[in-house]
């Protein structure tokens, strides 16, 4: 149906008969020349229909209209002088066309294509119009490029490619299942998997070595920009291997990920920072390092102060710490307001954040007249308080302390626009989580990463002794301007410790052999030590195209309440069907549309 696409001809096609097709960009009558921009997923070309060429078909061009589809025969021509389009890589030829046939019109559109357009809603229900614009385009184009790069660097660093169950067994992976009724075993349910974890790890145990698959995860939980009910991960498992040969194997993946996706060179070799460190330095296990802004620690300036509330801080073992704003002195009441409000609810226990700002050579705020004239020089010292600055104080436990700053040093970037830099890519391993963290709720200690990271070495012997806060697990994240690429760790593969581990978590033999016995069966037959990665392919594509969500990244994805407006999914279920698994639903809903059944 055509010789080339719209982004193919150049000078050298000049005076070849040609046949085009695709879609309608835009047209425009030139006092009875009609030019059309003809647009596929390449790109575009000048298409002109001059009445002396061919009346006819002159004619039917004067009934064109955005995003008709045609087919157009005609000859290269090049343009006249002056007339070029350095904007585009096919604007110094037009096609002067002989022969033109409409494939199929084109309805009014619900919305340009050529502007942007902030009801998401409405973007939503036309996905396939939506796909249609160039940004999106690109960004689908971008995906499948990076995503090509990955297969082919995994492939050629001796991994096998192995998809593992859709319909599988619930997974503590931290977030509520996706469950399917089992027609065939009534009253039994599969679980969509949150991640191909325990798959992975018995591919290790069968000898496959190294694994790795473009996986598809569910989760059921509350969304949010950069989160799906569905999404795709990169997921790599490897046998014999250390903490080293995994963060080897992942800088050099997203090397080429981003080098064939951006055309960018970016280093083979990560800065690492310990979990202990990003918490106190950053407040964040995921911390942006494009900008400075680090959380200070004043305990020595803090010393021997008077001051009450930090005063009973310090001697309860708390902390007294703060960041400074540079520059940020011109904040206004609004954004003030927000910051509190981000503060309370990261924890912290009054309205509003402590404060410092020097303006006009003027230190406001109610604490610079409680400081001592050496506490007001040190403060100033240590937080290198300048004209302009603002500095934002937290006092209590160190790790809510952290929260708290590190929640508002991420806000104040936004508003200061210190993180508005896609071209600057800050990658950073964070290493030696902790193992284990104590839910206060349920009394009970819980896996940071999942219940297969395995122990530190170092720190056996607190595991074994009770002293679960401070055990480190061998386990790795990979961060990038402030978002977790992913994360992953060495496991467990003797059947005694992974056991023990269970018991930890609360789970007893008997729910171990019912939740994991394939899993503790097969570590008995020689199981080899192995550990991974997976990798969040959604969002390593939301940066690689400069987007600030992962739906401009994804063909079609669910909206802010999992819904696919399109497609009107989720739907209601006809009684038959649910009758025919065994699923008796008492919920009606009289928003649904009788449309929306099936």
């Amino acid at each position: 149906m055509r010789t080339h696409h719209c982004n193919e001809l150049r000078e050298s096609h000049i005076d070849q008969t040609v046949t085009l097709i695709g879609w309608v960009n835009s047209a425009r009558d030139h006092g009875g020349v009609i030019f059309i921009d003809l647009r596929d997923r390449e790109g575009l070309t000048q298409c002109v229909f001059h009445p002396e060429e061919n009346p006819e078909v002159s004619a039917l061009s004067h009934t064109l209209r955005e995003e008709d589809v045609v087919q157009v025969m005609g000859r290269v021509s090049k343009r006249l002088e002056g007339s070029e389009n350095a904007k585009i890589d096919t604007g110094a030829i037009e096609i002067v066309a002989t022969k033109l046939t409409i494939v199929n019109k084109a309805d009014v559109l619900p919305f340009q294509l050529d502007k942007e357009l902030s009801n998401e809603d409405m973007r939503m229900k036309y996905r396939y119009l939506d796909l249609r614009r160039a940004r999106m385009s690109k960004n689908i184009r971008q995906r499948s490029v990076i995503t090509s790069a990955a297969r082919r660097y995994l492939d050629d660093s001796g991994f096998f490619e192995i998809e593992t169950p859709i319909l599988s067994n619930p997974t503590p992976e931290g977030a509520r299942d996706f469950l399917v009724p089992s027609r065939l075993n009534p009253g039994r349910f599969y679980a969509l998997p949150q991640a191909p974890q325990q798959y992975k790890q018995l591919l290790m145990v069968a000898g496959m070595e190294k694994y790795f698959q473009i996986a598809r995860c569910f989760r059921d939980e509350d969304l949010r920009a950069d989160r799906q009910p569905e999404f795709t991960q990169i997921d790599i498992e490897a046998s014999f291997v250390d903490q080293d040969d995994i963060i080897k194997l992942v800088e050099g993946l997203l090397a080429n990920m981003f080098k064939a996706g951006l055309g960018v060179d970016v280093p083979q070799t990560f800065p690492r920072m310990t979990y202990a460190d990003a918490m106190d330095i950053y407040g964040s296990d995921k911390p942006d390092t494009r900008f400075e802004m680090k959380i200070t620690d004043l305990a020595d300036v803090f010393a021997a102060t008077e001051f009450k509330i930090f005063r009973s801080i310090l001697d309860g073992g708390g902390v007294v710490r703060a960041i400074n704003a540079k520059g940020f002195a011109t904040i206004t009441t609004g954004q003030m307001n927000r910051l509190n409000e981000i503060a309370v609810q990261a924890g912290l226990p009054v309205k509003n954040l402590a404060f410092i700002k020097l303006e006009n050579g003027e230190y406001k705020s109610p604490l610079w007249k409680i400081f001592t004239d050496a506490e007001k020089v040190n403060v100033a010292s240590k937080l290198d308080l300048a004209e302009g600055d603002i500095v934002f104080f937290a006092a209590g436990s160190r790790e809510s302390v952290s929260t708290i700053l590190g929640r508002v040093r991420s806000e104040c970037a936004v508003m200061m626009e210190l993180n508005k830099d896609s071209t600057k890519f800050n990658f950073l391993w964070v290493v030696d989580f902790p193992l284990l963290a104590h839910d206060e709720e349920t009394g009970h200690w819980a896996a940071v990463h999942h219940p297969f990271t395995r122990p530190h070495p170092d720190d056996i012997a607190k595991l074994d002794a009770g002293d679960y806060a401070n055990v480190r697990a061998v386990a790795y994240d990979v961060v990038l301007n402030g978002y977790e690429l992913g994360g992953g760790s060495i496991r467990i593969h003797e059947k005694d410790l992974q056991s023990k581990m269970f018991s930890v978590l609360g789970v007893g033999p008997e729910e171990q052999q019912i939740k994991f016995g394939h899993l503790l069966d097969a570590f008995r037959f020689g199981a080899p030590p192995h550990g991974g990665l997976a990798l969040g392919l959604d969002r390593i594509a939301m940066l690689v195209a400069g987007e600030d969500s992962i739906r401009e990244v994804i063909a079609f994805p669910k909206n802010n309440k999992g819904a696919d407006l399109m497609a009107q999914s989720p739907c209601q279920i006809e009684h038959k069907l649910l009758r025919e698994v065994y699923i008796q639903s008492t919920y009606k809903d009289p928003k649904l549309s009788a449309e929306a059944k099936v």
